[in-house]
């Protein structure tokens, strides 16, 4: 998105412009929704940084709206929770048109057992288990505040929003869930991961293609039009 964005907004401002994103999404993840705020002398009406902006995006890529924000603002650091999305298709045959937009298992899953794990990564933890080796946040500790699991027909969604999260960590927790829901471990396992603070303990990484940023939370007085 930046990559294609940053160069749209510098066609407007007239100057080369810096983009700061709510979060980084992976090569494959999808943002149903991001925030991003940029600095900028440029004195444009609003209509230019939306319908401007989007003449010059590709099809993949659309600003929704633009205001102006105090100087104290920061997309990524005001922001105080956000949530992600999973869709797995769980079935024994892969996915055909939508293979770039669902992850998939083809073997039968547990969900109620994968629930259950699911309650447990709930809380403030230390999420070590299920941070990337290339991830550069200084912290390992992270609040989920909800984790839910539902299944609609063959399609199972992963619903999890937190403080913030490291990188790859909603992946390695899908991976962790389904080889719970396997049978491969009992619910449980995930509490050892968490003491564990091992990444080479759990499960592999889960393709990027099922994963959605979906929801961006800031408080009321930045009066966003999310």
């Amino acid at each position: 998105m930046q990559d294609s964005l940053e160069p749209a907004l510098a066609s407007i401002a007239g100057t080369p412009v810096k983009l700061t994103g709510a979060g980084r999404t992976d090569r494959g993840v999808h943002a149903r929704l991001q925030v991003a705020h940029f600095d900028t002398e440029a004195n444009r009406p609003s209509a230019a940084w939306v319908r401007g902006v989007n003449a010059s995006l590709p099809d993949s890529v659309a600003v929704l709206w633009s205001q102006q924000v105090p100087d104290d603002f920061h997309a990524r650091y005001s922001a105080h929770a956000r949530t992600y999305r999973y869709q797995l298709l769980n079935r024994p045959v892969r996915p055909g048109l939508a293979a770039h937009y669902l992850g998939w298992f083809h073997l039968p899953l547990d969900v109620e057992s994968m629930r259950a794990a699911a309650a447990l990564f709930v809380g403030e933890h230390d999420f070590s288990a299920f941070r990337s080796s290339e991830c550069q946040a200084k912290s390992p500790v992270r609040t989920i505040h909800q984790f839910e699991i539902s299944k609609r027909g063959e399609t199972i969604d992963f619903v999890v929003r937190a403080n913030a999260f490291l990188h790859h960590m909603v992946r390695n927790m899908v991976g962790t869930l389904v080889y719970v829901g396997k049978g491969k471990h009992p619910p449980h396992w995930v509490q050892e991961l968490l003491h564990s603070k091992d990444r080479s303990k759990s499960a592999p990484t889960f393709g990027p293609q099922g994963l959605y940023l979906e929801k961006i939370e800031y408080e009321p007085r930045w009066r966003l039009p999310l």
